[in-house]
């Protein structure tokens, strides 16, 4: 139905004859002759129609926006003065000889290049939405991305293998989505959170090396980067170590930016230890672009009669912390409303500063109210910590670690994007030796920081028990800009370890039994020392395209609510099904209005 794309034509093509399908993109009519941009994937063309050809011009009358069109024409230069540097085919046109209306479109509910389109009208028509050419440009870079690591994956001889979409339901962290099943009454299946225990499996079954590109279900929050069903590349690899495995994906996500955007990442890339990342950044997920850090002021705070800063000093779970702000004191009062409101979000409960307008000047040259509780010699150590310069502005955080972490960690993400604080494209950062545990205070028991398949760096299970709180885990993620790409770790391949970790969990033998009990049997027979890892591949393509949102990088995705607004689900059934699944639906109580 067509020699060429549209976007492909150009002065190479000069008289020739062609034949372009595509959408008519906009229409416009300049008092006897009809121009009509054709859209295909590939771009624009400018379409002419004179009235010299009379039942082709009247057939050019009434398109409009969206008809599907085929036009057959010749290619000539655009006239001088009417060039469009701009486009790819501005140079040329294509006199429209013949022209079929393949299909009539209704007026659509936005214009592709409208920028203000709210998302949830973007959703409801998809459809639509997918013929703007940046969501075409991403999902082709999403499929060439795939391509890339299925290649270089094929090359080191790992081979791609399906497993199950409906498995039994264990617990990995968030919610399971539940599928009821009709054969098996009062009994349900659970969608994958990841294929964790299935490729354990596969290394214990001597496949070796296995790789997958696989949907995930996970029945939580959303946030920009979350999604309720989404894409991993999920890697397992038998006899290997953190070291060979880290090595080897580094090298893959390397090649990956080299071809896919002609970038090269640094070799190699560093790595931190997650205590590290979290003293200096108050996060395991460092955007190494921004050259804010977090300042330790626990040891200058315990004696001052400020119960703010000595109350948290004094407590072996608290922190202080200062964050310096370069040029910072040009902040108003309103803009520190802001930054103090914000952190609230992330459990602070205010945001002490002081602004530094002349540092040679002592306490006279500093402005802020928390100035009349500090002694003089504290505000010195203060300013000498941190290293401050005129003009600058200290953030402060005293609470519990986590808090100060969390809510510091946050504000200097988001100091470093509103001032311009970013330093370079690209920074990629292993993060290593994680703590093998950490302790849900109201639960009263420990959980595990990854999975309960993660192997510690300890080899002794007794060792492990009498030290859960101080044991590290052979855990490592890959992030990039302060997003994490991909997590993994080596995983337990003994039995007696594998059931050390689920008692150290609060996971009983009968209750271990019931949920892993396959897998547990499985580790008896001769299983090999593996690990691996997963990308988030919605995540890799969001920041490689410079999308905002992983939503901006998936055909159909779901809202922040976990709904489809184009085909309205999720949505009831009928009686029937759910009486043979055995389902009765309770009716939501009453409210009085």
């Amino acid at each position: 139905m067509r020699s060429l794309y549209c976007g492909e034509v150009n002065e190479s093509h000069l008289d020739q004859e062609v034949t372009l399908c595509g959408w008519a993109h906009r229409r416009r009519d300049h008092g006897g002759v009809i121009f009509v941009d054709l859209r295909d994937h590939k771009g624009l063309v400018q379409v002419v129609f004179d009235p010299d050809t009379e039942a082709t011009f009247a057939t050019a009358e009434r398109v409009r926006n969206e008809f599907v069109l085929q036009v057959k024409g010749r290619v000539r230069r655009r006239p001088e003065g009417t060039v469009n540097l701009d486009m790819p085919t501005g140079q040329v046109e294509v006199l429209g000889k013949e022209l079929n209306v393949l299909n009539t479109a209704e007026t659509p509910p936005f214009q592709l290049d409208d920028k203000d389109v709210h998302e949830e009208t973007r959703l409801r028509y998809r459809y639509i939405d997918l013929r703007r050419p940046e969501m075409q440009q991403r999902l082709r870079l999403r499929a060439r991305i795939t391509h890339c690591l299925r290649t270089f994956l094929d090359a080191q001889g790992f081979i791609d293998i399906e497993t199950p979409l409906l498995t039994r339901s264990t617990p990995e962290g968030a919610r399971d989505y539940l599928v009821p099943s009709r054969t098996h009454p009062g009994e349900f299946f659970a969608l994958p959170q990841s294929p964790q225990l299935f490729k354990q499996l596969l290394m214990m079954s001597g496949m070796d090396r296995y790789y997958q590109i696989a949907r995930c279900f996970r029945d939580e929050d959303l946030r920009a980067d979350r999604q309720p069903e989404f894409t991993q590349l999920d890697i397992e690899t038998s006899f290997m170590n953190e070291d060979e495995i880290m090595g080897m994906t580094e090298t893959m996500v390397r090649e990956l930016f080299r071809d896919v955007l002609a970038v090269d990442l640094p070799d190699p890339f560093p790595r931190m230890s997650y205590a590290e990342s979290v003293h200096r950044f108050g996060t395991d997920r460092p955007d190494l672009r921004n050259p804010l850090e977090l300042v330790d002021l626990g040891d200058v705070m315990q004696a001052v009669e400020f119960k703010v800063f000595s109350g948290p000093a004094n407590d072996p779970g608290g922190r202080v912390a200062a964050l310096r702000v370069p040029g910072g004191s040009d902040l108003s009062r309103k803009n520190i409303d802001e930054y103090t409101k914000y952190v609230s979000k992330y459990g602070a409960r205010g945001l002490a500063y002081i602004k530094v307008n002349d540092v040679a000047a002592g306490l006279d040259g500093l402005q802020s109210p928390i100035l009349k509780f500090l002694p003089e010699d504290v505000v010195e150590a203060i300013v000498t910590r941190t290293g401050v310069a005129d003009g600058d502005l200290i953030f402060f955080g005293a609470d519990r670690a986590s808090v100060v972490n969390e809510s510091l960690g946050a504000l200097r993400v988001r100091l470093g994007i509103d001032r311009g604080l970013l330093e370079g494209e690209w920074k990629p950062v292993w993060v290593v030796d994680f703590p093998m545990f950490e302790r849900d205070e109201k639960a009263g028991r420990w959980m595990a920081l990854h999975h309960p398949f993660t192997a510690p760096n300890i080899d002794d299970p007794e060792v492990l028990a009498e030290n859960p709180g101080t044991s590290l885990s052979r855990a490592y993620d890959m992030v990039l800009n302060g997003t994490e790409l991909g997590g993994g770790s080596i995983r337990i391949h003994s039995t007696e370890m594998q059931e050390t970790v689920l008692k150290l969990l609060g996971i009983g033998h009968e209750e271990a039994r019931e949920k892993f009990g396959f897998l547990l049997d499985a580790l008896k027979h001769g299983c090999p020392p593996h690990g691996g890892l997963a990308f988030g591949l919605d995540r890799l393509v969001m920041l490689m395209t410079g999308a905002s949102s992983i939503r901006e990088v998936m055909a159909f995705p779901k809202t922040q609510t976990a709904a489809c607004p184009l085909t309205d689900a999720p949505s009831t059934v009928v009686t029937g099904q759910l009486i043979e699944l055995g389902i009765h639906l309770r009716k939501p109580p009453e409210v009085d209005t």
